[in-house]
């Protein structure tokens, strides 16, 4: 049997990324590293304090030799319009995070609606990562 421990995420700077993560999403760092013979390459990672075992990569668009220019274009132009990943988080009381996070000035680009499946509501990351906030409604899981 295996465990997810890590989900990626493309960012435009792993230290906006990081103050956003820990500061407005209240996420706690779990690994912060540079590799000097990779390059000074950064391993950064967060994740919930109620989640320990689970990780979000903050990986920078590396260039050449990893990534083509054109290729790095079009992670970033997927990122600009939202589509380069989404992390569904799950909360017992949408509009109060909702509040919350909105005075932490996390923007969000859906207010908490009513759905089928419960309230949800999105917002995005300084880097245009997609997030869903779902109260989910008993008998729809997570």
């Amino acid at each position: 049997m295996y465990k997810i421990a890590n989900a990626q995420l493309w960012v435009h700077d792993q230290d906006v990324a990081l103050d956003f993560y820990t500061g407005k999403l209240g996420m706690e760092v779990r690994a912060d590293v540079t590799v000097p013979e990779m390059g000074n390459f950064r391993w950064l990672t967060v994740g919930p304090p109620s989640q320990p075992e689970i990780a979000i990569t903050l990986m920078a668009i590396p260039g050449e030799p990893v990534l083509d220019a054109a290729t790095k274009a079009k992670v970033e132009e997927l990122m600009a319009k939202g589509f380069a990943g989404t992390i569904f988080l799950t909360t017992d009381d949408c509009r109060a995070e909702y509040e919350a996070l909105s005075a932490k000035g996390v923007e969000f680009v859906e207010k908490p609606e009513d759905r089928l499946y419960g309230i949800d509501a999105g917002f995005r990351d300084p880097s245009g990562n997609h997030f869903r906030l779902t109260e989910v409604k008993e008998g729809f899981g997570s």
